[in-house]
């Protein structure tokens, strides 16, 4: 009986869960996120807003979408550090979550099962299209997934992949439109 007092009071209290925002570069990712965390302040949850520090490309303070949208954020090098130890926040962001460590997904279980509603956006493949990173095993720990497309620069149609433009086999490349374009599963394999 006491379990099930306990589940009943962390649903009343709003209870936690893990939200996954994926899908290729240019799909939208980072400004869908930016979108339910606006909505979150607008609600006057606490949130806070996570992105690795490996990431180099816009700003060390804030996350900005290809669209030149931002939102304050802290940058991390590792995702252990998302943890804040005694901290209230109700509602956790955390982009480009496919260069996090290996630990994220166990972070964000824990958040979650602490009540917090973590909202995760990232690639769900790298360039080859491989899964990449953690992003497998949050999207089989969420409650949801959401699964954005960008337009194929090809043949306009739906784009899951990133079609690498350079010369680089690293499977990290941080990189803009001179390093990537969007393409559908037919074009991708031109």
């Amino acid at each position: 009986m006491q379990v099930h007092e306990e589940i009943f009071k962390r649903r009343s209290e709003g209870g936690g869960s893990i939200e996954i925002i994926c899908g290729s570069m240019f799909s939208g990712k980072t400004e869908e996120l930016m979108r339910r965390l606006k909505r979150a302040r607008i609600a006057r949850l606490s949130i806070e807003i996570f992105s690795p520090k490996a990431d180099t490309r816009y700003s060390e303070n804030a996350l900005v979408s290809h669209n030149a949208n931002s939102i304050s954020s802290m940058q991390v090098s590792k995702a252990s550090a998302i943890l804040a130890p005694g901290n209230q926040v109700q509602v956790v962001g955390i982009d480009e979550a496919q260069f996090f460590d290996d630990e994220l997904p166990a972070i964000c279980n824990a958040l979650a099962n602490n009540g917090v509603r973590v909202i995760v956006a990232g690639l769900d493949m790298d360039f080859q299209g491989n899964p990449f990173g953690p992003m497998p095993a949050l999207m089989a720990i969420a409650e949801s997934v959401t699964k954005l497309h960008a337009v194929c620069v090809v043949c306009g149609n739906p784009a899951l992949y990133s079609y690498r433009l350079v010369n680089n086999n690293g499977q990290i490349l941080l990189g803009e439109k001179e390093s990537y374009e969007p393409r559908c599963r037919l074009c991708y394999g031109l």
